[in-house]
């Protein structure tokens, strides 16, 4: 089945049978040539002795598709299966929860219009577990929806119908991502505490303490909110980052939040909340923690 052009992911289309689905995902690969749905792929610098590569097999992102249409969700898989990525299909919360059980997963690409349990439900259980990244999958066109949809955690979006190309881009953009804060969060794991003037933010204990040994309460929002600002001092964060580097905190960071939370950490440490000192606000770009951190590991 040879694809029509301009043909989108999720516009109106029957249910096609699996290996006619198949080959329209070969038809999609770029150059038209068809990559082997395979769990491995040869890493290029491993040589024999002799100058010949060695097949190495070294595991590719394990990606699951949950979506309750059998056409999108098929034409999904045959197209990230064709660009050399693993891939797990489901229908419901239940087969999703399956998966997971028997399979490490690494990105999930999540419809939001679901029976039963719908992807909005989907998206925050998953939250409270993991910050596994999510793609939401949505036919809806309310603005409204998409922002509780990333509120709730999911990372990005598409709006059907959407092209395959684009798919692939913002899967392999998250993917990307998640590697990056997978080693920011492997540093962080080594670190007992941050000092910056007369405070100590001890991450183990989570808890912040003055120089006088007062401790000072912090919600878990605003302490993942601290930990982020200070593991990155003298440097502009976005929200978007202040929101990636908080989640390494098990934080529930919502990106409409990040202002009232930085204005109760202003009253909680800075000497006058007013005029801040520590926790500095560029506008139009983001927060900046102007201090000399101390890092103890």
């Amino acid at each position: 089945m040879a694809q029509a052009p301009g043909l989108q992911l999720g516009s109106a289309r029957p249910a096609a049978p699996r290996g006619a689905a198949g080959a329209a995902g070969s038809h999609l690969r770029e150059g038209g040539v068809r990559a082997p749905a395979s769990a491995a792929t040869i890493a290029p610098s491993a040589y024999d002795p002799d100058g010949r590569m060695n097949e190495v097999p070294t595991l590719t992102p394990h990606v699951l598709v949950l979506d309750d249409d059998p056409s999108v969700r098929d034409l999904v898989c045959d197209y990230l299966r064709d660009n050399e990525l693993r891939v797990t299909a489901a229908q419901n919360g239940s087969e999703l929860d399956a998966a997971m059980a028997r399979e490490t997963i690494d990105l999930i690409v999540l419809d939001l219009r679901l029976p039963g349990e719908d992807g909005l439900q989907i998206a925050r259980r998953l939250r409270e577990t993991s910050a596994m990244p999510i793609l939401m999958l949505t036919g809806r066109v309310e603005e409204a929806d998409r922002v509780m949809g990333l509120e709730l955690g999911a990372d990005d979006y598409l709006t059907k119908p959407f092209s395959p190309r684009e798919l692939l881009a913002r899967v392999r953009a998250l993917l990307r991502r998640a590697r990056a804060q997978a080693t920011v969060a492997d540093a962080i794991a080594r670190v007992r505490a941050y000092r910056f003037g007369a405070w100590e933010l001890n991450i183990g204990l989570r808890k912040l303490k003055a120089a006088d040994g007062r401790a000072v309460e912090l919600t878990n929002g605003e302490f993942s909110l601290l930990a982020a600002l200070v593991s990155s001092p003298q440097r502009v964060l976005s929200r978007d980052q202040l929101l990636d580097l908080s989640r390494l905190h098990n934080a529930e960071v919502y990106d409409r939040s990040i202002d009232v939370q930085i204005l109760r950490l202003r009253r909680k440490i800075e000497a006058d909340p007013a005029r801040p000192q520590l926790i500095k606000t560029e506008r139009g770009a983001g927060y900046l923690f102007d201090a000399v951190v101390e890092v103890v590991r």
